[in-house]
């Protein structure tokens, strides 16, 4: 074989390699952390007073994962005025999901995740209490 078939060969190879580069690129699935991402970046120094009030509290809920389940614990749900648990899986938007966190005398509000696959996930608790907005983010796994 002369030089010229290997720089050919080469050539037509790296084409290829470029092609199914280009191909696996296009065909990936990028989701952003929200859908509203840059809606929300814009209301961030509501979420940093949410995460300050939150601090400033004497007893913050604990986001604990118990065999696929989800339990929340915090003595102050009978204070709540409104609050939601977001659930969001950072690699598959499709495993995202909302919870209505009620008021009550319980202590615990458990929530089932048995069917979501195994992996990383973020927790945002946002709720009403005493006129006041609180969140608590926490990564948990499943």
């Amino acid at each position: 074989m002369n030089w010229g078939k290997g720089i050919a060969i080469a050539f037509i190879s790296f084409a290829l390699f470029i092609g199914v580069l280009v191909t696996v690129c296009v065909r990936q699935d990028i989701s952003l952390v929200s859908e509203n991402y840059y809606a929300e970046e814009l209301k961030y120094q509501e979420q940093i007073d949410r995460l300050n009030n939150t601090a400033a509290l004497s007893e913050r809920p604990l986001i604990l994962v118990r065999g696929g389940l989800l339990e929340v614990r915090f003595n102050a749900f009978a204070e709540f005025e409104d609050g939601e648990l977001v659930v969001t899986r950072p690699s598959d938007a499709r495993y995202d999901a909302t919870f209505e966190v009620r008021t009550g005398k319980d202590s615990v509000r458990v929530f089932d995740l048995s069917s979501y696959p195994l992996g990383r996930y973020n927790t945002a608790l946002r709720w009403k209490m005493n006129g006041k907005e609180f969140l608590l983010q926490e990564s948990i796994t499943l």
